[in-house]
């Protein structure tokens, strides 16, 4: 199969319990059982128990540019919830939760239905049967590793099931999982996604990453 084109990108539906990899040590399902494009590797992270859009790229640049905290680019999450969030909690999702590597950036969150596109998981969710589950949309401008599960358990719901639908412009819309497709990279995702010129309150408190010395090309 021929690499990728310039100026494309693969979206890819990871289905749960893939890693967001294409190796694996210890015969785990990876990336590579889904998408034989070469030479492409994910921009951002995907869970194993989580499910959804992973973005792929050959582009070095356009990797940097999807993943750098600082360009803010959205991404957004539908997220089952066990209990039902009341509006304090919602709150405190959208404000800014404290965890334990600092407190996260402010976020968009509402509540909605069930999606009604959404595919059943395999293995299905384990509920507790007197216990009610909530569906939550969360757009996040940043990417700790785990985050959304950890904001939810903060504010007294744990996450159940957890779906990326989108990243930046790209949308998981038509894509059932396991499938992928490729897309043009809009002139947008660079601009829209440029670095801002002044942190965050929740950028303030968190320490500055060492900076690394890049390989010359």
């Amino acid at each position: 199969m021929p690499g990728l084109p310039g100026g494309r990108v693969v979206l890819l539906n990871k289905p749960y319990g893939v890693l967001c990899q294409f190796t694996s040590a210890d015969g785990r399902p990876t990336l590579a059982g889904l998408c034989g494009v070469p030479g492409v590797y994910p921009a951002g992270r995907l869970d194993a128990d989580s499910e959804g859009l992973v973005v792929l790229t050959a582009d070095g640049a356009l990797q940097a540019a999807i993943t750098d905290p600082r360009r803010k680019l959205p991404k957004t999450y539908l997220v089952q919830v066990e209990g039902l969030p009341d509006e304090p909690a919602l709150a405190r999702l959208r404000s800014g939760v404290a965890l334990a590597d600092g407190p996260t950036r402010p976020a968009r969150v509402r509540s909605i239905d069930e999606p009604p596109d959404l595919w059943p998981r395999t293995p299905p969710v384990r509920f507790r049967r007197r216990i009610p589950t909530a569906w939550l949309e969360i757009e996040l401008t940043e990417g700790r590793n785990r985050q959304v599960r950890r904001m939810t358990a903060a504010v007294g719901f744990p996450t159940l099931r957890l779906v990326r639908r989108r990243v930046g412009p790209w949308s998981l819309d038509g894509l059932a999982p396991g499938h992928w497709r490729e897309e043009p990279v809009a002139p947008r995702v660079l601009s829209s996604a440029a670095p801002k010129t002044s942190p965050s309150p929740a950028d303030a408190k968190r320490p500055a990453a060492p900076r690394r010395s890049r390989r010359p090309r």
